[in-house]
């Protein structure tokens, strides 16, 4: 974890020219890595983020391909887009998974992906494409939506938060933790929708009044949400954190009669995570076929309760819990996927210098 310093009650992770510059120092590493005995005739390697259930994945993706396949974990999923766009002259996988509509234009539009459409797409995974040439396969989708610790609220005798608007009150002063939209595509995600809800010419006030209000920003959903939420680990002192509409089914007891979270609805945007072959892969066959096992009904009933999103696939297995702890929000803070490829670097550029100042 990059190391972070302090700045008008907000705490940064470094900068975004160092965090490629290790990147592009990874990039050849890991290049030097897959030398052909890892991307054999029948080895196939798929790149991912961290959060991914890679051993999991691998023997169940074999077993159904036929492949040996090999899962390379590369952080979340900014992190990620930008080691796919710095290595794409010399790929490090034959396919990935985990860019989502916030990043996913960079790969298009940088060259980086090789159009397939899987034969056995479900029909119901075709509104999440990103568009009609088959640049990307869509896997899971869900919506990042503020979570709080309602037990904690009620201990302090404080209302719980609701809406966007609520994390800038001063009830609430210090105790909300975000993440680097830069590098991390919850926080991305988040960002959007507070560009969605409070329009280009309104979001960077927005920032800044968190800013004053000491919101905490880490640099992925993992620091934040294992590492400073009091929910999700055992030193956390934040009750509130950016995480998923899901992320209650993952803190439901034993009996499946409550959970210790909750996610606020009003503050949620949409998330489609997507698989895409590698232009320059070693084993294009070996890619389609892991990509048509991930759009299969096999692998789309794992994906609830493995990654706690929801599968594209209609016929999939999702939980009966999460009727009543992860329903999927009704109101959204959407942007579409054009949209967001044109505007986000000026997005990031606005959202670093107004929490800078």
């Amino acid at each position: 974890m990059p190391k972070g310093y302090f700045k008008h009650g907000v705490v940064f992770t470094a900068g975004i020219t160092a965090g490629l510059l290790a990147l592009t120092g990874c990039a050849g590493g890991s290049s030097d890595a897959g030398d052909g005995s890892a991307n054999s005739e029948k080895t196939v390697r798929i790149v991912t983020h961290d959060s991914f259930p890679a051993e999991d994945f691998a023997k169940a993706a074999s077993e159904a391909t036929g492949y040996t396949v090999e899962v390379v974990a590369a952080g979340d999923g900014g992190e990620l887009t930008n080691k796919l766009v710095l290595t794409k002259d010399k790929p490090i996988a034959d396919l990935f998974y985990g860019v989502d509509n916030y990043f996913a234009s960079r790969l298009v539009d940088e060259d980086v992906v090789t159009a397939y459409t899987p034969a056995g797409l479900p029909e119901s995974a075709k509104e999440f494409n990103y568009d009609d040439s088959g640049s990307l396969t869509p896997i899971d989708e869900g919506a990042v939506c503020v979570n709080i610790d309602p037990a904690w609220f009620a201990e302090k005798g404080i209302a719980e938060p609701v809406t966007y608007e609520d994390l800038t009150k001063e009830e609430y002063k210090g105790l909300t933790v975000a993440m680097d939209p830069a590098g991390s595509s919850t926080g991305m995600a988040f960002l959007a929708g507070t560009v969605s809800k409070f329009g280009e010419d309104g979001f960077a006030d927005y920032w800044k009044q968190l800013v004053a209000n000491d919101v905490r920003i880490e640099q992925g959903w993992t620091e934040a949400y294992n590492g400073q939420f009091t929910q999700g680990g055992e030193s956390g002192k934040k009750p509130i954190v950016v995480s998923y509409a899901s992320s209650p089914a993952w803190t439901v007891n034993d009996d499946e009669t409550e959970t210790s979270t909750k996610a606020l609805l009003e503050t949620c945007s949409s998330q489609v995570e997507y698989a895409g072959i590698l232009k320059g892969a070693e084993n294009v066959e070996g890619a389609k076929a892991v990509i048509d096992y991930m759009v299969s009904v096999d692998f789309q009933n794992t994906i609830a309760e493995s990654m706690y999103v929801y599968p594209v696939h209609s016929e999939a297995e999702v939980p009966e819990v999460w009727q009543k702890f992860a329903p999927k929000p009704t109101t959204r803070h959407d942007l579409s996927a054009a949209k967001i490829g044109e505007s986000r670097e000026a997005w990031l550029k606005t959202w670093s210098d107004a929490v800078a100042e």
